[in-house]
């Protein structure tokens, strides 16, 4: 008969975990302690449960001091720990249960023979095994901290394609509403372009509707690790019963097998085995297949029989669209000015607009006012110029003069003419972008007098940024963020 869970109980569970969270930080903690695992305390006992032996066993051996030392931390005293398994679990299993084995390094060259299979734990409920500990505590203090929130994991509705990427977009919606049609798709792009949230807003449609009942999602680290652990503990025959009877399969960051025959063999014969029974394949790169070399040509020649769809940065109307999408996710108030200005001064990595939005929030409840365009200005002043390598003014008016073929000597003349002024706001625009230079060093360094000239020359073209607008060219005409792109080009190379 089953005990009867306290409230107690779930307090200390609820302490314990938070505590456990701390320790071992709070993303490797939402991997492997999320959906498909349980903390129970129940009689005294601290009892760590997991859906399936394998997981469980790597849960052992990589976090037992942590639990030991979380459960001290709550109670004050040591306790008995137990793990079991319980099969009814599975169901609820997110990618997390795929995670990487803790201290596990390729090394092919000296792996050890496979072992035999271990058994598999086929029934259901809890079964515990009882680990070795100390002894029980005398007294329970009350646990204060609460359980931390779940990791959110991205959907195909929340991804915003833009222009340039409506073709990826489209051919992962192909994947998850019909397997099979484009396999192996392939996602390239550089980071923040959008590849994992592709693949994990493929996963979670497919789970969330429920078309398909086999799928597996995890990053080449982790099927390494795994190929690794089969070869050295229970054998490949699991291992491929596994991943080759799955009816998608998602691998992020692709470009990690580089160098890693054995995996390479594998993962190639997986690969087959999957498109062969019409299965779907979902890898992710951050170069194309064919800048892959080390990978071998087997596997190349393999992702470049499928579709491969490129991702670039988001461009500033999309920015836009994420950082309104960021902020009400998180509930944080932005005026439009404060998000315009944000979308010009960040690239299109989506972390990266985040992380500003994460700064912000946190600035504004330190500081216990609104946030304004000001207050952003001042709180991520450090955090902009420092992910960027210096720029210096006179490198900005030889970057703009480069792309519009005007002369430095114009920009100081009091001419109207749009092939003049034109570039001249960009110069302004960009040096408040790039350096700390102040209103008056911009604008004495074009011929103005007037600071004030400088903030009109940031607003007119951050307006300009929001409308799309096009502009003219020695060379026909360009939309402003195209030109603006040329220009920063021109800055990075240097």
């Amino acid at each position: 008969m089953p005990q009867e869970v306290t409230k107690d109980d779930k307090e200390i569970v609820s302490a314990v975990r938070a505590a456990l969270a701390g320790r071992v930080g709070q993303d490797r903690f939402e991997l492997w302690f999320g959906r498909g695992v349980r903390i129970e305390w129940l009689g005294g006992t601290l009892r760590l449960v997991a859906a399936e032996a394998f997981r469980l066993d790597c849960l052992r051996r990589a976090f037992r001091a942590d639990l030991l030392a979380a459960a001290m931390a709550v109670l004050g005293a040591s306790v008995p720990l137990e793990f079991a398994v319980d099969a009814a679990l599975a169901q609820d299993a997110p990618p997390a249960a795929l995670g990487t084995v803790p201290g596990v390094v390729e090394n092919e060259s000296s792996m050890a023979r496979s072992a035999a299979s271990r058994p598999d734990a086929g029934h259901a409920g809890a079964a515990p095994v009882a680990d070795a500990a100390s002894e029980r505590p005398a007294s329970r203090p009350p646990a204060m901290n609460t359980q931390p929130a779940k990791r959110h994991w991205s959907s195909l509705p929340e991804f915003i394609p833009g222009e340039a990427n409506c073709l990826a977009f489209s051919a992962a919606q192909t994947a998850a509403e019909r397997p099979g049609e484009y396999s192996p798709l392939t996602l390239v792009g550089p980071p923040g372009s959008g590849k994992t949230h592709l693949l994990e807003g493929i996963w979670r449609q497919v789970r969330e509707r429920r078309t398909l009942q086999r799928v597996i999602y995890l990053t080449a680290e982790q099927f390494t690790n795994h190929f690794l652990e089969a070869l050295r503990q229970s054998g490949t025959p699991s291992f491929r019963r596994k991943y080759r009877d799955v009816e998608l399969l998602l691998i992020d960051d692709v470009q990690f097998f580089a160098g890693k025959q054995s995996t390479l063999v594998e993962l190639v014969h997986t690969i087959d085995t999957l498109v062969r029974d019409g299965r779907q394949v979902v890898c992710s790169s951050d170069r194309p297949p064919a800048e892959l070399r080390a990978l071998g040509p087997e596997l190349v020649t393999r992702l470049q029989g499928g579709l491969v769809c490129t991702l670039q940065p988001a461009d500033f109307a999309t920015r836009l669209g994420i950082l309104r999408q960021i902020a009400q996710r998180q509930r944080v108030r932005l005026p439009e000015d404060v998000l315009q200005w944000l979308a010009t001064q960040f690239d299109g990595d989506a972390r990266h607009l985040s992380g500003a939005i994460n700064r912000l929030r946190a600035a504004a409840d330190a500081h216990e006012q609104p946030i304004d365009l000001h207050f952003a200005q001042q709180s991520l002043d450090d955090l902009i110029h420092s992910s960027r390598r210096p720029v210096r003014l006179p490198d900005i008016v030889e970057a703009v003069c480069d792309v519009f073929g005007v002369e430095a000597n114009q920009l100081q003349s009091s001419s109207k003419a749009a092939g003049v002024t034109l570039p001249r706001m960009l110069i302004m625009f960009l040096a408040r972008k790039y350096t700390r230079a102040a209103l008056s060093e911009i604008s004495r360094s074009l011929g103005r007098k007037s600071h004030s000239t400088v903030v009109s020359a940031q607003h007119t073209v951050t307006e300009w940024l929001a409308a799309g607008k096009t502009v003219p060219h020695s060379h026909g005409s360009l939309r402003i963020e195209d030109a603006i792109k040329r220009v920063e080009s021109r800055l990075r190379i240097g």
